[in-house]
This record gives structure tokens, C-alpha cells and sequence, in this order.
């Protein structure tokens, strides 16, 4: 059963996001965790949360949107130019892109993947 059933309301600010700390390979500064749940796997609807420091990251497809935090995404490969994420902010990544999140407080997002 998914999280997100029809007719019933999820709330994205407060479920529960089980978090991992980032694998040290990928850490660029401070000790971020990183976790997400799954509200549809069938449309690959999610939470994702980030907690203050920086990582390197290799995305896949996906549009989000941020619900809470505050960070920088710099593109590494393709560069392109940095990105800033506050509640509100809609992108788009796709698969391969090289990054690297900088998040000044804990970032949360509604992923579409």
C-alpha cells in the first residue's frame, strides 16, 4: 500500500523521513543525512530531506519542489550556473547530472522521479 491512497490527505511537512548519514565519499563539509519515503511508488511521488552540511550527489530524473530549507545546488557536470533552493522553488534535474548540495538549514522537497 502507498502512502498517498486516494482521498486521503498526507502531510509532507510532517511525515516521517527516516535519516542516514551521507557516506563519507560523498561529504563536502559537515555530517548531512539524507533520507526519503516513498507517498507512490507507482508515480515515483516522494519526500526527500537533506540536513545541514554539503554533498556531492549524482541525480536522476526529476522535478521537485522545496516545502522547507534553505540551500545551494552547484552543477559540476554539466556546469551550469549554481542554484538557490527555498521553500517554493521548482527544478528540474536529470540522470547523470554531477552536484553538489550545500544546505544552510535542513532542506525538504516533493520529489517527482
Amino acid at each position: 500500500m502507498s502512502e498517498l491512497d486516494p482521498g486521503v490527505v498526507v502531510s509532507a511537512l510532517t511525515a516521517g523521513v527516516p535519516l542516514e548519514a551521507v557516506p563519507a565519499a560523498q561529504v563536502v563539509a559537515g555530517s548531512p543525512s539524507t533520507g526519503a519515503i516513498d507517498l507512490d511508488e507507482d508515480m515515483g511521488i516522494g519526500v526527500w530531506e537533506m540536513t545541514v552540511g554539503a554533498m556531492r550527489d549524482t541525480e536522476i530524473d526529476e522535478v521537485f519542489v522545496v516545502i522547507a530549507g534553505d540551500a545551494t545546488v552547484e552543477f559540476v557536470s554539466p556546469a551550469l550556473p549554481s542554484i538557490e533552493l527555498a521553500p517554493g522553488a521548482v527544478a528540474r534535474l536529470t540522470a547523470g547530472m554531477q552536484t553538489v548540495w550545500t544546505v544552510r538549514e535542513t532542506l525538504r522537497k516533493i520529489y517527482l522521479a
